[in-house]
């Protein structure tokens, strides 16, 4: 900062102000702006945090960046608060909670202005380190019944509820699922759950269940499974699967064995990726607007900083809540 002064012939505080956004006249934000320039000189924003007690960002933490779906939601949540001068401050979490805890205790040293992270499901001292944190707190992809502050998302029980019935109104009575064997991916139980709840309110039998595979569950895992499903229920009629990605892998499986896709067995996914749509046959799946739920939750975290700053407007309030519309998408596999 100082050899931006002596460059532009003016303080270091005038240099502090111009920084700042403070007053200046123009003919002298111009020339620190110069000098700026032609010393290649980048402010310290830790410092500035340290001054102010507030910096440029935003920390977010999601299970896993190979997922388009959660790189949708951060790009959702980048489209909302790029504009309004905060920057993302990105954790992957790997969907263990230990890890989520040592990130969001970093994360916190960075003073962000406010933190959106997937999923409820948080150890005790990462919850009470959110509760402290003094600063917006915004829940992805799922609606607990008492958030730590705010919530996005919708119901995976639901969503795996309304995939069952849609299977048994296509006729089909013996449905199972695939799923992870992991009890950290909690979306993923949630849909595990929905459906053994559907297949019993249906009468449907006893549920027909694989569980293969860590966290994030990909193509891979879903031509084992679906090959264990085959060995121990080989009349299964329609198969459900936690993700597209699972979907397409059991689909594989199918097409090596010569068994038709819906023909001898339908298979659907969950999540609409990219991958539903492209590939042959196209997978009927439970469609997530999951650039919508990065939007809202960015909406969510303006208004409450709106709030908290006693503004007022369109983004000055709170809302504890905000449900995600689901639907499921018929295509060419069930």
């Amino acid at each position: 900062m100082s050899d931006v002064a002596s460059l532009a012939g003016v303080s270091k505080m005038t240099v502090s102000r111009v920084l700042a956004g403070q007053s200046a006249s123009e003919a002298t934000r111009e020339r620190v702006q110069r000098a700026i320039d032609e010393l290649g000189y980048v402010a310290d924003a830790a410092a500035g945090a340290l001054s102010s007690g507030r910096s440029s960002f935003a920390a977010v933490l999601v299970p896993s960046l190979s997922s388009s779906n959660f790189s949708d939601t951060v790009n959702g949540l980048t489209a909302v608060l790029e504009p309004h001068g905060l920057e993302l401050l990105i954790g992957d979490t790997d969907y263990l909670p230990e890890r989520e805890e040592r990130i969001v205790r970093q994360m916190l040293r960075h003073q962000p202005r406010c933190i959106a992270l997937t999923g409820s499901q948080h150890t005790a001292a990462t919850r009470a380190l959110l509760e402290r944190s003094g600063v917006p707190v915004v829940e992805m992809w799922e609606l607990p019944a008492a958030p730590v502050d705010m919530a996005v998302g919708f119901s995976n029980v639901s969503a795996a509820r309304e995939m069952v019935r849609y299977l048994a109104e296509k006729g089909h009575r013996r449905i199972a699922f695939l799923g992870g064997a992991s009890e950290l991916d909690r979306r993923g139980i949630d849909r595990l759950k929905g459906y053994q709840l559907e297949v019993k309110a249906l009468g449907l039998g006893e549920p027909r269940v694989v569980r293969l595979g860590d966290s994030p569950i990909t193509m891979s895992h879903g031509g084992p499974a679906m090959a264990a499903l085959l060995e121990r229920w080989p009349d299964t009629q329609a198969v459900m699967c936690v993700s597209d990605m699972s979907a397409f892998g059991a689909i594989m499986e199918c097409q090596r064995r010569g068994l038709a896709v819906p023909g001898d067995i339908a298979v659907a996914g969950f999540g609409n990726f990219e991958i539903s749509a492209c590939c042959h046959p196209t997978i009927t799946t439970v469609s997530v607007d999951a650039y919508g739920i990065g939007r809202r939750a960015g909406e969510a975290l303006l208004g409450a900083l709106a709030a908290d700053a006693g503004e007022r407007g369109a983004h000055a309030r709170r809302t504890a809540r905000t449900r995600i519309h689901y639907a499921v998408v018929s295509r060419e596999s069930a």
